[in-house]
């Protein structure tokens, strides 16, 4: 863009220069001049000496030559007013033209400097949000990844406590089962030993009085004997062995029940050991779920604030990238184009002075072959 522009400023120069050259061919021939001369004050047309015709010529000529040679469609409208007007208006229209391109050329210097010095500030600042902005975009990520990791330990802690609350519900339930074929079984056994005694009493007191009777039979007077088909009465050889199995299984029963006693004692011990352990498992697992929820919420206003922090970064950026265009726009025909238009404005200003120094008696000669 910069070059289209350089090229049509270029040409629009040189058709301006084409139509000024033409403009002075037209003003500086001889009708005109007769017709200025009849027109205008003489007094304002000429200085009343061919000294000052001649360098008045001279002034002109040399503007012209710098003109064509520059491009300078300036130089070629005051080498026109050179032959036209008085030497004071042109001296000082010198003058005035040469204070002129001086501030333009100070005027550009600085505005060079200024490019340069916003260009760099542009740039320092610009790698400094992108920076910025690598580090935002790096915490972002971050803490989108602690915000995940901290809510899936905190599911699978509330899945594990709620597996614990099943534990423990379940535990119960077969504790009281427990307790329950534990109070029957003891009470079996405790009805059995009651069935067992009453039967043994029943027995020890039949067989004692048995023996008793048998005794005394023995110590009465013989009598006749039995009648036929009748045998002496005998105590059962058996019944040692009853009396022995009644009070083994009371024995049995005994020992079931105080095994029963001392299994439940042992379920109720480890069933109370689990409710203890479960429930300071499941606090200490409450309690992580508190910090760790704590530590997501910090961590999601964090990450709100870093994405806030990182739309004010790219909304930096965008404006330093605004700002970058304006100075191109601003600043790349100056830049590019400086010292050549540097060199040009210095070449104008000494050609300027050489007019001055002619019209003020200087050798035309010398400056005829600098310009040359």
């Amino acid at each position: 863009m910069t070059d289209k522009e350089w090229e049509a400023r270029q040409k629009t120069r040189q058709l301006e220069m084409e139509a000024v050259s033409k403009a002075l061919a037209v003003l500086s021939g001889d009708d005109a001049h007769d017709l200025f001369t009849r027109t205008f004050n003489p007094a304002l047309l000429q200085s009343g000496t061919a000294a000052h015709s001649e360098r008045r010529n001279q002034a002109s000529l040399l503007l012209s030559l710098a003109a064509q040679r520059l491009h300078n469609p300036r130089l070629a409208t005051l080498a026109y007013q050179v032959k036209m007007d008085a030497f004071t208006r042109v001296k000082k229209a010198i003058d005035d033209m040469i204070a002129q391109l001086i501030k333009q050329k100070e005027d550009e210097i600085r505005h060079k400097d200024f490019c340069i010095d916003e260009f760099n500030a542009n740039q320092l600042q610009t790698e400094k949000k992108e920076r910025e902005k690598s580090d935002l975009i790096a915490k972002i990520q971050s803490l989108t990844s602690t915000i995940k990791a901290l809510a899936e330990a905190i599911d699978t802690l509330q899945g594990e406590i709620k597996e614990m609350q099943v534990q423990l519900k379940r535990a119960g339930e077969d504790r009281e089962k427990q307790n329950k074929e534990f109070q029957m079984t003891v009470a079996d056994q405790r009805e059995t030993q009651k069935l067992l005694k009453a039967a043994l009493g029943v027995l020890q007191d039949f067989y004692s009085k048995a023996a008793a009777a048998m005794l005394q039979k023995k110590q009465e007077p013989v009598g006749p004997p039995p009648p036929a088909g009748f045998e002496a009465y005998k105590k059962s050889s058996a019944s040692g062995g009853v009396l022995g199995l009644i009070q083994q299984i009371i024995s049995d029963a005994k020992a079931m029940e105080a095994e029963a006693i001392r299994s439940e004692e042992d379920a109720q011990k480890a069933y109370e050991d689990f409710v203890k352990d479960t429930n300071l498992s499941i606090e200490a697992k409450s309690r992580d779920i508190i910090n760790k929820s704590e530590s997501k919420a910090k961590a999601e206003t964090d990450l709100v604030e870093q994405k806030e922090n990182k739309e004010g970064v790219m909304l930096e950026l965008e404006q330093l990238s605004n700002y970058n265009a304006e100075l191109h726009q601003s600043c790349d025909f100056v830049l590019k184009n400086f010292d050549l238009r540097q060199t040009a404005r210095d070449e104008e200003v000494e050609a300027l002075r050489q007019a001055k120094a002619i019209l003020s008696g200087a050798k035309f000669e010398e400056f005829l072959q600098k310009s040359a």
